[in-house]
């Protein structure tokens, strides 16, 4: 799956594709430089059952690792993974 996040003052987006067809989305709410709050995901009825909302979720793990930035869930679906993955946590506040 092919991801891109986008910014705009204060709210962001990490978009999936899938053979150039759009698969799914995380938005989430800048707090400040260090701090984002996930608000919600959404994954194509078409794109159901196949992983691509925790594909998305790891994605955006990585580039808030990267760019050192903490997380706070209150998307149920993020914070369900959260849950259930531990090596994940580390990201958030």
């Amino acid at each position: 799956m092919e991801t891109t996040i986008q910014k705009q003052g204060s709210k962001g987006t990490i978009q999936g594709q899938i053979g150039g067809v759009p698969a799914g989305a995380i938005t989430f709410s800048v707090a400040s430089d260090e701090l984002i709050i996930i608000d919600h995901t959404e994954v194509d009825e078409a794109f159901r059952g196949k992983s691509v909302g925790k594909q998305l979720l790891t994605n955006l793990v990585d580039y808030l690792r990267e760019n050192q930035i903490k997380a706070i869930a209150l998307c149920p679906f993020a914070k369900a993974i959260f849950d259930k993955t531990p090596e994940i946590r580390d990201v958030l506040k």
